[in-house]
């Protein structure tokens, strides 16, 4: 087969996590297989970029873009005008975009108007709330996509009632759980538990950084405080998204019982996830892992893009009134810790795998 040209585009941590599956696969197919990395720096934080290449193992990006935070026009619009010369330079055969992140669409809408097709892993997923900058992203990188991968039953389904050509769309599996299933492993050799002074199962784990629940101040502080009254029932550690630090004010660095770290590292992350005894979290991807590891995950939103999370995982939603997250919480913490669910369909480690067959066939056709 003649060799493929790829332009791999990452911004933002899910992006790293789920791109890192491809770029290994590909580097078992040397001959095939020519990844140009791009990252465009939406997060933008050493701790949430340049310590997840080093975890993951991911090569030095071939073109860094430097974008930084703004708001999402800002971003979207210094994205679009940082891809296009790099597009324009290399002439792939192909973009390569992962996830619903602002750097997915706004490299999607660049190659879509160069003529590079583009494929989308991640694809057809759908929370059907168009109030989430990420529903946007999706729908408008799937409405520009050749080839669309998806992670679970759902986004075919999605994807056939919005009249995509069957021919298009491939169920794959989901290449976050690829790189969990290889660094699982090497995770639980971290010391993340001994320098936060946890015990396995002895611990809440909570992530917060979604604009609906960190933008309005009352509506953070009120989270905040249902942090705070889990933690009196068991301690509670909360690696503190950038977007999150920028809305407390000092005196919550200090009070609630609520022990607060920098953003950890991938590794150390997923060591973290997998000895929890609950995750309460607004965050896409935590879901899917959560559901792999076994334990329990309250999600802090009405919907979620993610369904096999619930049907078949350890996902609950509770929406994001206080009260309700709290006694969740509560009844979770009270009842024993529960046997590990089956996974979702594919989820076994080979996504990846099962992505590059399919791009290969297709392109050498």
């Amino acid at each position: 087969m003649t060799e493929i040209r790829v332009c791999c585009v990452v911004g933002a941590r899910p992006n790293f996590i789920k791109m890192a599956s491809l770029l290994h696969e590909m580097s078992k197919r040397p001959s095939v297989w020519k990844p140009i990395l791009v990252h465009t720096g939406q997060h933008y934080s050493p701790e949430m970029s340049q310590a997840f290449f080093d975890d993951l193992e991911l090569p030095h990006p071939d073109e860094y873009l430097g974008v930084g935070g703004g708001s999402h026009a800002q971003q979207t619009a210094d994205i679009m005008r940082g891809i296009e010369p790099v597009l324009m330079k290399y002439s792939p055969r192909l973009l390569l975009v992962v996830g619903d992140v602002n750097s997915t669409m706004a490299a999607a809408l660049v190659a879509s108007k160069l003529g590079i097709p583009i494929a989308h892993v991640e694809a057809g997923l759908r929370s059907f709330d168009r109030r989430m900058p990420e529903e946007l992203n999706r729908l408008v990188t799937d409405a520009l996509s050749s080839y669309l991968f998806t992670t679970e039953v759902s986004g075919v389904e999605n994807l056939r009632r919005e009249g995509v050509d069957p021919s298009r769309v491939f169920f794959v599996g989901n290449t976050m759980i690829d790189t969990l299933l290889r660094f699982k492993e090497r995770a639980a050799r971290s010391d993340a538990m001994e320098r936060f002074g946890l015990q396995p199962r002895g611990y809440v784990l909570a992530t917060l950084h979604r604009p609906s629940n960190v933008d309005d101040p009352s509506q953070l502080r009120e989270l905040m405080s249902a942090l705070g009254a889990i933690a009196v029932r068991m301690p509670l550690l909360l690696p503190l998204h950038p977007r999150t630090a920028q809305r407390l004010s000092p005196e919550w660095l200090e009070r609630n019982g609520v022990q607060i770290v920098p953003p950890q590292s991938y590794l150390d992350f997923l060591h973290l996830m997998s000895h929890a005894r609950l995750l309460v979290t607004d965050s896409g991807g935590i879901q899917e892992e959560t559901t792999v590891l076994g334990v329990p995950c309250l999600t802090m939103r009405d919907n979620t893009e993610r369904p096999a999370t619930i049907t078949q995982g350890t996902n609950r939603l509770v929406g994001s009134d206080p009260a309700r997250v709290l006694q969740a919480a509560i009844e979770i913490l009270e009842q024993p810790f529960p046997r590990n669910p089956p996974r979702p369909d594919l989820w076994d480690g080979r996504a990846g795998e099962r992505i590059l067959d399919a791009l290969e066939r297709n392109l050498s056709a």
